[in-house]
């Protein structure tokens, strides 16, 4: 366990530099087939390469995803872990095309306006969290409901609830008169962020914040929710306290995050983020390419060299 004291000040500048992103997320699934029935069918992810029980998906040859077989059960509820790795599409056009291949297949979805983001929620066959994002800045801003202001307020200066849904008739009209369907995701596709079930907010942001260096957004109470980012939204790393107080790891051999990837522009920033896991006594081993490590719940974090 991490050991720094529960900081009162969420919002703050980030110590990373704002070229920092976000790499491939390692996720394990119980069959093969069946994860590529929605990762590949549905999210629109392309097939990069393959070798043991590792496939990584990707778009524009870019890898975004690598699914590890041989889970032996699907995610087990109310567990820490990943909440949903989110995918961010470079136009909205991707989003609706996104939507298609789902309702093509019967696959439910969750269509979601955030104002600052629109988003499309859904699941592989083993309850692991996909999130499908095109980021709408300039629609918006949000604010922390707990201190008395309006959780998502429009450019024009209206609330905004932040969790409308989204008009599926209005997005699919993205495809134009004549649409072309699209299989798979274009290239410009990313890794935009990360959300995982931690089971105390205080800890979270401390660690997220002040240790790996992220920017403090918020850190909503009422909603069992904090974010940390650069210097915009959508936020980079998101959690949340929805699996209870006590949630602890998940069994050996479930379905779930295996680690997710922080990508560091230069071995300056990465030297940092190892001396301040050191001086908060936080796990860190080295592997290829940098280093891995492990917030106060056990959510593993591989950070990497560009």
């Amino acid at each position: 366990m991490i050991d720094a004291s529960v900081q009162t000040n969420v919002k703050s500048k980030p110590i990373l530099p704002l070229n920092t992103a976000l790499g491939p997320a390692h996720i394990a699934v119980t069959d093969r087939a069946k994860a590529l029935a929605i990762w590949q069918d549905v999210v629109g992810l392309e097939l990069i390469a393959e070798a043991g029980n590792e496939v990584t998906l990707g778009a524009g040859g870019k890898p975004l995803i690598v699914l590890e077989t041989g889970a032996v059960r699907p995610v087990v509820p109310r567990t820490i872990g990943l909440y949903h790795v989110a995918i961010h599409v470079p136009n909205r056009v991707d989003l609706a095309q996104m939507a298609v291949r789902a309702l093509q297949r019967n696959v439910r979805i969750s269509p979601t306006d955030h104002l600052v983001s629109e988003a499309i929620y859904l699941w592989d066959l083993d309850g692991n969290g996909i999130e499908i994002t095109f980021e709408t800045p300039w629609r918006g801003t949000l604010g922390d409901p707990d201190n008395g202001q309006t959780y998502a307020v429009t450019a024009e200066g209206k609330p905004h609830s932040g969790r409308d849904p989204i008009d599926l008739d209005g997005l699919l009209a993205e495809l134009g008169p004549n649409p072309v369907l699209a299989a798979r995701m274009p290239a410009g596709t990313r890794i935009g962020h990360v959300h995982v079930h931690v089971n105390d907010l205080g800890p979270a942001m401390d660690f997220y914040r002040d240790v790996i260096g992220f920017a403090g957004f918020l850190m909503i109470h009422s909603f069992g929710m904090g974010d940390v980012g650069l210097d915009y939204m959508p936020h980079t790393i998101a959690f949340n306290i929805w699996s209870g107080p006590n949630a602890g790891l998940s069994s050996a051999g479930a379905a779930g995050l295996r680690w997710f990837t922080i990508v560091v522009p230069d071995a300056a920033t990465l030297e940092g983020v190892k001396l301040r896991l050191a001086t908060a006594k936080a796990p860190v081993s080295p592997v290829d390419g940098g280093i891995e490590t492990e917030d106060p719940f056990g959510n593993r974090i591989r950070v990497l060299l560009k």
